[in-house]
Formats: structure tokens, C-alpha cells, sequence
């Protein structure tokens, strides 16, 4: 039996049966969808793609793994050299993983042995934001600020080596002066905080960031996972502020196969280069830097840049926000839009009850949790595609 993720079993719901996917659209045997959430924002060009289909297929019918511990292969070696090149400033130093929540896990580590490396012990604790999640595995919850999803960790008490603030400058200054000595890095999904309640804030917040960092020494640590390849309207955050450590998945691979990279600048990457054993990165995820993935993830980059998706995101925002701007219900408490992100958000998460079905019989897929109906489209959806998925959301409230 299937053990489903974020669902009380005893209860949930069947979920829906897929039998095919193409372009924007899930195909059940009786029915086709917009899927309006890109399977949790990954799948930015659509599915069954064709160059991305047999870019696998090629790899495969050459070998689909082989470890990187003692050996390497072309694909990883390719996409490694094309990440330094894409990336902005010295971000070149990249370490493959199988999920973003590892490679957040990672991010962390690096931060924490950076220090210890150079034999500073008392860096232990991290910087992070209030309604953060950057994921579920263990550390990540921890730097996450999330009840809904890491309630768990009450049976430890009160957290003892993560501080977390809200997107203020003014909150941000208080903690640097009184605590930079502890932290060994800051770490935020940069301008669009995702699970934790698609919550806006501004640029000007991330540049303070920077300067404080560098001012005391902290180490800044960008999880694009969720904000990478043009979901904020920017192609990454990043080309916007730079952080030390940049951490990206899902849409890394166009949705087509899980694998996360942490890139580090070459400050970081050279805390860790020398003669001494003990100053290596001990880490080694099975399947990093996996041959199908990192076939596809070359070619989903190719289509990006390629295909000008830049401004397909552009498009999508102004049609948003055309449809959007304004509207206004009794139940909502606030819309929100940024690039390829659309969030209302409710009063009362009772008011999204049924939600999902509503908009299943209407052919869109969704997937509203707590107070937020959002959507994060493929990239790829047509302007018709587009409003029907807004105009689904917008309907909802009219039977309210």
C-alpha cells in the first residue's frame, strides 16, 4: 500500500488516477487537467516534452548511473562546467544531490564545517526566516519555521541552534549586532517563501543581508529550490544579490527526474581545499550526479535559454495580474502575485475546503494547504490555458 506524503491516511481522499501527461495537461481515463502547480513547480516545460524525453532515452542507452565516488561521466562533468558558466559571479563549485531537501542539508553542513575547518568552534547556530520550510529531512526542519509540517521536532524543546527573524531590516540589523558571533550562515528562500505561505517580500531586505553577512563574517545561503529558473520573474535571485551557497532542484531537471545542486563560491570551496584529510566534505549522496538527470538537466537548461523563457514568466505575471489585480472577496485576506506565482489567501482555511474538486470538475488540477490557493504554472501554458486557471479560482468565490 502507497503510504502518501502531507495526508492523514484514515482520511484523505482517493487521489486522482493519472494515466498520461502531455504539454500542461493530466489525463485521468475519463477526464484531462491543467495542471496548475507544475507538480510541486517542477515541471516548468510541460510534460512528455519531447527534446527533454530523448535526451533520457539517449543517456539510457548508454548506462542511466554510475557513482561519483572514484569515477565521473561526461553528463555531470557538462552540466557542472554549464552551471559555472550560467551562474552568476564565482558561484562554480557544484555538489550533486538526489532531492532539494539534501541538498539544503548540505548547504548546511558546508556552512557549519566552513568554520570548523578554520578551527572556529563558535559558529554554530543558523540564521533563518520566520515561516521558512526548506524541507523535511532533519536539519532542514530545523531551520524551517513551519508547525503545520515540523511539529515533530516539539519532542526536542525548544530549538536551540537555529535563530529566526521576519523579513524586517530593522529585525535583521538587531540580530546581526547581537549575535553575529554565533552564526555560521543566513539562510532564505529569497524573495518568495513557498510552503510556508507563498509570503512576498522585498529585494532591499536580501541586499541588507549581504552587506551584514560580509560585514560579520556570515556566510549567505540562497535556497532557490523553489524560486530558481524564473519562478520570481527573475531567472535566479541570485543574479540579483549573490550568496555564498546556492542551493536549486526541482525545476533543475524540468521536473522530469529528481536531482539538487549546492553551489558554493569559491571562498567557501577553498575552506575545504587543502592536504589535510579531516578538511574534506564528507558527504556522498548515492545517486548525485546521476547521468539521466544530469542529461535532462542540460537540455532543460538549453530550452530556457533557448526559448526565452524569461519572457514567457513576464507574460505569465501580466496576464496575472491583469486577471487578478483588484479582485477582491469578504473571505480573502490577501492576493499576491511575483513572476510565475499566484497565491489568495483566505481567512479561514475552512473557505478552501472542497476547492480541489471544485476545480478537478472544472479540468484544472490544484492543490490548495492551509490558507493558500496558488497557482505556479508551467511555463509553457497558453494565455486561453492561463485565464482558465485563474478564472477557476476567481469562480470559487462567487458560490461563497
Amino acid at each position: 500500500m502507497i503510504w502518501y506524503p502531507y495526508q492523514q491516511m484514515k482520511t484523505m481522499k482517493e487521489p486522482y488516477k493519472i494515466t498520461n501527461a502531455e504539454g500542461v495537461y493530466l489525463y485521468t481515463e475519463d477526464r484531462k487537467m491543467i495542471d496548475s502547480v507544475s507538480s510541486w513547480w517542477s515541471v516548468i516545460h510541460g510534460y512528455k516534452h519531447p527534446v527533454l524525453t530523448e535526451a533520457m532515452k539517449s543517456q539510457a542507452d548508454r548506462f542511466s548511473h554510475v557513482m561519483l565516488g572514484g569515477l565521473t561521466h561526461e553528463p555531470v562533468q557538462k552540466l557542472a562546467d554549464k552551471l559555472a558558466k550560467w551562474l552568476p559571479g564565482d558561484l562554480d563549485y557544484c555538489f550533486f544531490s538526489d532531492s532539494g531537501s539534501v541538498a539544503v542539508e548540505v548547504a548546511l553542513k558546508m556552512a557549519l564545517q566552513y568554520y570548523v575547518n578554520k578551527k572556529d568552534f563558535k559558529r554554530t547556530k543558523v540564521l533563518s526566516l520566520t515561516h521558512a520550510y526548506h524541507g523535511d529531512t532533519f536539519k532542514a526542519m530545523e531551520v524551517g519555521d513551519d508547525e503545520d509540517y515540523h511539529f515533530i521536532l516539539e519532542a526536542y524543546g525548544e530549538k536551540k541552534d537555529v535563530i529566526h527573524i521576519p523579513t524586517q531590516i530593522q529585525a535583521l540589523e538587531e540580530v546581526f549586532a547581537a549575535r553575529h558571533e554565533e552564526f555560521n550562515c543566513f539562510i532564505v528562500e529569497p524573495l518568495l517563501q513557498g510552503a510556508g505561505g507563498m509570503r512576498m517580500y522585498d529585494i532591499s531586505f536580501l541586499k541588507r543581508a549581504r552587506q551584514l553577512c560580509d560585514q560579520f563574517g556570515v556566510l549567505l545561503v540562497f535556497d532557490e529550490v523553489a524560486t530558481g529558473f524564473g519562478r520570481t520573474g527573475n531567472r535566479f535571485v541570485a543574479d540579483l544579490v549573490q550568496p555564498d551557497i546556492l542551493v536549486l532542484g526541482k525545476a533543475l531537471t524540468g521536473g522530469y527526474i529528481g536531482h539538487a545542486v549546492t553551489v558554493a563560491n569559491h571562498k567557501v570551496y577553498n575552506g575545504f581545499y587543502g592536504d589535510e584529510p579531516w578538511k574534506a566534505l564528507m558527504h556522498g549522496p548515492t545517486f548525485m550526479g546521476n547521468a539521466l538527470a544530469c542529461a535532462v538537466a542540460l537540455k532543460s537548461i538549453e530550452l530556457f535559454e533557448e526559448e526565452d523563457y524569461i519572457s514567457k514568466i513576464r507574460r505569465i505575471e501580466e496576464i496575472t495580474r491583469r486577471e487578478m489585480q483588484g479582485f477582491k472577496h469578504p473571505k480573502i485576506r490577501e492576493v499576491r502575485m511575483m513572476g510565475g506565482c499566484v497565491c489568495v489567501e483566505v481567512k479561514d482555511a475552512k473557505d478552501l475546503s472542497g476547492f480541489q474538486q471544485f476545480a478537478f470538475e472544472r479540468g484544472v488540477f490544484s492543490r490548495p494547504f492551509l490558507n493558500y490557493m496558488y497557482a505556479m504554472v508551467p511555463y509553457v501554458i497558453t494565455e486561453e490555458e492561463l485565464v482558465k486557471v485563474l478564472q477557476v479560482m476567481k469562480e470559487w468565490f462567487s458560490i461563497r
